[in-house]
């Protein structure tokens, strides 16, 4: 009784020791990889739409006649603000896609916004907006950075779920967990800018 009872302790132990090492809970742990790293993008696009109406409002007082602009970057974030985020938006690519083009709008509306600014020397010296100015440039690094490790942090977990023996442990364990969805480059990155001297 007391060898098989040994047996048996050893038996598990082997048994623990060989699924310890097979990447059985590779799967998981990149999945909570990527839900972190997406967290984080999440949290610096909410940094930016937060900086938009102090920004808005600074660049207001100097530059009343460029409202079309001011306006277009009102409302792009007011559609970031209004998005629902579903939660299956890691999976689900329409909602992924429309969460990306928001923030593109977003991000392009406050690009032009930067450019009126170069028309207005004293709103370029103004303190408050300087320090606006450093806060986006800042936000927007911090986007990119956040933007990486999450399209690292995907590129782990897809890969996993696609390769052996990971692909085996997902049709086993994990079947429930499908490929996360990733950032692509807007359009207009990909438009070659036009230079006039």
């Amino acid at each position: 009784m007391r060898a098989m009872q040994g047996l048996l302790a050893i038996g598990i132990a082997l048994l623990a020791l060989l699924t310890s090492g097979c990447g059985i809970n590779n799967i998981p742990a990149y999945d909570e990889a990527a839900t972190a790293a997406w967290s984080q993008v999440l949290n610096q696009y909410q940094r930016r739409a937060d900086l938009v109406p102090n920004l808005v409002e600074t660049v207001k007082g100097f530059a009343e006649q460029e409202q079309d602009v001011l306006t277009a970057v009102v409302e792009a974030r007011a559609k970031v603000g209004s998005v629902q985020l579903p939660k299956d938006i890691l999976t689900n690519e329409q909602a992924f896609k429309q969460f990306q083009q928001h923030q593109d709008q977003l991000g392009s509306a406050l690009s032009r916004l930067l450019v009126v600014v170069e028309k207005y020397p004293e709103l370029k010296s103004n303190q408050n907006f300087l320090t606006l100015q450093s806060q986006l440039e800042g936000t927007e690094n911090r986007i990119a950075v956040a933007r990486k490790d999450y399209i690292e942090s995907v590129q782990r977990y897809n890969t996993e779920m696609r390769t052996f023996p990971g692909r085996i442990w997902k049709g086993i364990l994990y079947s429930d967990l499908q490929p996360k969805q990733n950032f692509s480059a807007p359009e207009s990155v990909q438009e070659v800018p036009k230079v006039k001297f």
